[in-house]
């Protein structure tokens, strides 16, 4: 008896978690289900103490067959799939990457500091976000426009305190840059003011999809449906000016945060800052996801985007974390740090701490004011906003979820970045970024093609071998990605959009092998002995056996 009535509570309980978190269309979906199903006149008006037990586990076992469980999977937000594990455990490298760059020595802006900090109340403010969304909505964050904008608020307030603590420390002597208390309440009261949104919002009368800042920017509808390009309508979750302002707003924000953070280290005359901008770039390709998945109208059918996005996240906290370790034993941490008690005054490595944080920075002449920086990016923000927004309406891909589209995006935008910062650094010298490499070629500078030719035909062939070995593991990992991030495994015969998907997983891995020249060809010089011996020679070794 007690196995079925925590069958009956755990079918009732499902019934409420799929009303709460699915989307409109499913929990309707699941009404459906539920109302045309076939109870007994029994199950139905007889009190539950005096059911059959055997009823009461049947009409259970019927009542969860109708929920769809693959579908329950498409939404990040409820932190049970791939992507809320993601989220969930990026926290935690996000800590130490504060706790390390905290540190002293490593002289951070405290204006910059107080900009990674910030970023917690960002991440804060999704949690009740979410929860109005789905419970008094029904909808995603994502499809909100005010209450998603207002979130992503914080996250360009929290990229503006980066870039202004940076770019001041960089070009402004400490003792003339002016207290940063009033720029930092600034700041909390801007989140203070969102806070106050999500309480007051519902009863004030927004909507679901009521636009952020009441829409300031869009053009007006009759407007938009005249202009010559326009051969679509936007759907009614389309995200508005303020909203697109504000997550370009951030990816600029970014870039330019990490252009800074590249150049402190020549403030710093210490290169592991470099570091940290190659660990920032994750971070930057998640903004991107999700960008591309307000794009595409946030489909359900590239959620992987949504994955992608949590799994950079989670990535780009953890080699900023170690970027961060990296600076700080540069400039003297040690575990002794971790000691709660005060330090000796007489301790040699708190004094060369000390006198290393008391250093000043070298300050280089900024090109632009402070005021032409904002100007720059203002015009560059809007004018993103307001092409993407009304210019994806002439085409017709955002429209079909093409999913190997929003591959190349997301791989492409963060590629062109990386590319930047690899010639940079290999311009500049230093610490910068550099290929893994298996020894020297005939240049003296790394493996090429020439070395695997020595091989002759044994090379080629090894060569030829390891290009099919990706080919031949791509579809398998490219399917389980899909199926990570969708809930089912990838029809590529009857389907379209999962074909289309599929394909733009294996572009993307593609395209990150290219990146990898001279691991492939260090396998294809280890594999080129063996195919000379068992392949190519193999008669003639038998023969002479």
């Amino acid at each position: 008896m007690k196995f079925t009535l925590a069958a009956t509570c755990l079918a009732s309980t499902a019934l409420i978690a799929v009303d709460a978190f699915a989307p409109t269309s499913f929990t309707a979906h699941t009404a459906t289900s539920a109302a045309t199903s076939t109870y007994s006149t029994a199950a139905s008006n007889t009190p539950l103490h005096m059911m059959d037990p055997t009823q009461i586990t049947t009409e259970a076992t019927n009542l969860l067959s109708t929920l769809d469980t693959t579908n329950l999977l498409s939404f990040s937000d409820q932190g049970q799939n791939l992507a809320g594990i993601f989220f969930q455990a990026s926290l935690l490298p996000y800590l130490l990457f504060l706790y390390f760059l905290s540190f002293k020595g490593n002289r951070v802006p405290e204006l910059g500091n107080f900009g990674f900090q910030f970023l917690l109340l960002f991440v804060i403010s999704t949690i009740p976000s979410g929860i109005i969304t789905k419970g008094t909505y029904g909808i995603s964050l994502a499809d909100c426009d005010w209450l998603h904008g207002g979130a992503e608020a914080l996250l360009t307030i929290t990229n503006i305190l980066i870039v202004l603590g940076f770019r001041q420390a960089m070009s402004t002597p400490k003792e003339d840059i002016a207290k940063t208390w009033p720029v930092k309440l600034a700041a909390v009261g801007g989140a203070a003011a969102f806070f106050g949104a999500l309480a007051t919002g519902p009863g004030l009368g927004f909507e679901a999809h009521s636009a952020f800042l009441l829409g300031l920017g869009n053009l007006p509808q009759n407007f938009v449906e005249s202009l010559p390009w326009v051969v679509h309508s936007e759907p009614v979750n389309a995200l508005s000016i303020p909203t697109w302002a504000i997550h370009f707003s951030s990816v600029f924000e970014w870039l330019f945060a990490m252009n800074l953070v590249w150049q402190f280290s020549e403030n710093t005359g210490n290169e592991k800052w470099k570091g940290l901008t190659w660990g920032m770039l994750p971070l930057h390709a998640s903004g991107i996801a999700a960008c591309t998945y307000h794009f595409f109208y946030n489909p359900s059918s590239l959620q992987f985007l949504v994955t992608s996005q949590a799994g950079l996240t989670l990535l780009g906290n953890i080699t900023c974390a170690i970027a961060a370790y990296r600076i700080a034993i540069s400039n003297g941490w040690t575990l002794s740090e971790l000691n709660p008690l005060p330090a000796s005054k007489t301790d040699p490595k708190g004094i060369i701490v000390e006198n290393t944080a008391a250093m000043p920075l070298e300050l280089v002449e900024q090109k632009d004011s402070d005021v032409a920086v904002a100007a720059k990016l203002a015009a560059l923000t809007f004018g993103t906003a307001y092409a993407v927004k009304y210019g994806e309406l002439a085409l017709d891909f955002p429209f079909e979820q093409n999913g190997a589209a929003a591959v190349a995006i997301l791989a492409g935008i963060p590629a062109i970045t990386a590319f930047q910062y690899y010639n940079r650094g290999k311009n500049e010298g230093g610490e910068g970024f550099a290929l893994p490499s298996f020894g020297k070629g005939e240049d003296g500078e790394g493996l090429s093609m020439a070395d695997v030719k020595k091989y002759g035909v044994s090379g080629t062939v090894a060569y030829v071998l390891t290009e099919l070995a990706f080919w031949a593991v791509a579809f398998p990992v490219a399917s389980t990605a899909l199926y990570q991030s969708s809930g089912h495994w990838p029809d590529v015969i009857n389907d379209a959009t999962d074909r289309a998907t599929v394909l733009g997983f294996i572009f993307a891995g593609a395209n990150v092998a290219r990146l990898l020249v001279p691991l492939r060809l260090g396998a294809a010089l280890a594999l080129a002995p063996w195919v000379d011996e068992n392949i190519i020679n193999r008669e003639k070794a038998e023969e002479s056996a």
